[in-house]
């Protein structure tokens, strides 16, 4: 039987179900014998000794092969060794316990649901997983009000500014406005007047 690999990196109760399966296969394939096998084939087993002989021997062993590659598939299927390593790791941890004298509560009762033990379980990790976001969003939460009010200050310091940039204009157009007024000749007059007095003096 060619399944040696699947013997390998396995836990003893693993190695002892696979070998019992094997010898149980063996026994199977092999429990028809060359006698059953001549009584439904007498007449070209007496013909022909040897090859009916090579004939037997071949069905065998196809059949013990058959039989071997339909429980590699489901052992493939339904994770037979690990389940069974799994199983063999919670008893050895069992039997060291009560050889160290454990005597604290068993976590599995009888009377104890199946859905009851899973929530036991996973009901504390889901509510610190709970706890975990919560806090992250108060955090996020925070920090968007932060750069909320900032965009606020930003926003009204921009208007203030706008404003003020506004009324600046305002003076420089009003200013624009009255030196267009003015009477520019009169005035290069009066300063052509004052600065020949101010030439003309000894």
């Amino acid at each position: 039987m060619a399944s040696n690999a699947s013997t390998q990196a396995g836990s003893k109760r693993w190695t002892y179900f696979h070998s019992a399966l094997q010898l149980a296969i063996q026994r199977s394939a092999h429990k028809w014998t060359y006698e059953d096998f001549a009584e439904c084939f007498a007449l070209w087993c007496d013909e022909q000794p040897e090859n009916a002989a090579t004939i037997f021997n071949l069905v065998s062993s196809r059949l013990e092969s058959s039989i071997t590659e339909n429980c590699e598939e489901l052992f493939k299927k339904y994770n037979v060794r690990e389940n069974l390593d799994n199983l063999h790791a919670v008893v050895t941890a069992a039997r060291a316990r009560k050889q160290a004298g454990y005597d604290g509560k068993d976590v599995w009762r009888e009377d104890l649901q199946p859905r009851a033990a899973v929530r036991a379980r996973t009901v504390p990790i889901l509510e610190k997983e709970r706890d975990r976001l919560r806090a992250e969003l108060s955090q996020l939460t925070e920090e968007n009000s932060e750069l909320q009010s900032q965009m606020q200050r930003n926003v009204h310091e921009k208007e203030q500014a706008d404003a003020d940039a506004a009324k600046l204009l305002d003076l420089m157009d009003q200013a624009l406005s009255r030196w267009s007024n003015l009477p520019l000749e009169d005035i290069q007059a009066w300063a052509l007047q004052t600065a020949e007095a101010g030439g003309s003096k000894p």
